[in-house]
């Protein structure tokens, strides 16, 4: 996981750990109002406490068991994680740019490819000129890897 990642979660876990009291005094109100067995607001609330210690669980869990890469730290030729590369499609000559990340933080929109993905996968270990042929949704790729930078 890059720094960057750690980071998001670490923001996330906080955000619904503070959300613990207002849950609580959802459930207050709701219990108030009298049968639990047909109070809509109460089920809901105990619900959105599930989800959300559910959540606790999950974050806390990745979390413990994280490692941190600096992607700016690393160096080489070689791709793998944490690298930005750069692919020419050799099909039409379109060029995209991926940063390889952890899975709970790709986001293809924003050019993060997770690791365990398919293109990332056959990326890994390949060096600038290389070819890369990846089974897609839509049939076979093929790419030429263009650039490998690190930072």
């Amino acid at each position: 996981m890059t720094p960057e990642g750690h980071a998001a979660l670490s923001a996330e876990l906080a955000a619904l750990k503070a959300e613990r009291p207002k849950i609580s005094q959802e459930i207050g109100v709701a219990r108030e109002h009298g049968d639990l067995k047909e109070n809509a607001e109460y089920h809901a609330a105990k619900e959105k406490q599930g989800l959300c210690e559910a959540r606790i669980a999950e974050i806390e869990d990745k979390l413990s068991r994280a490692e941190v890469i600096d992607p700016s730290t690393l160096s080489g030729d070689r791709v793998k994680f944490g690298a930005i590369v750069e692919l020419e499609d050799m099909d039409n000559g379109k060029v995209v740019t991926y940063r390889l990340v952890g899975p709970d933080e790709s986001d293809i929109k924003e050019g993060k490819l997770s690791i365990t993905s398919p293109v990332a996968r056959a990326l890994v270990g390949k060096e600038v000129g290389d070819e890369v042929r990846v089974q897609a949704p839509g049939g076979v790729r093929n790419y030429e890897v263009s650039d490998v930078r690190w930072g």
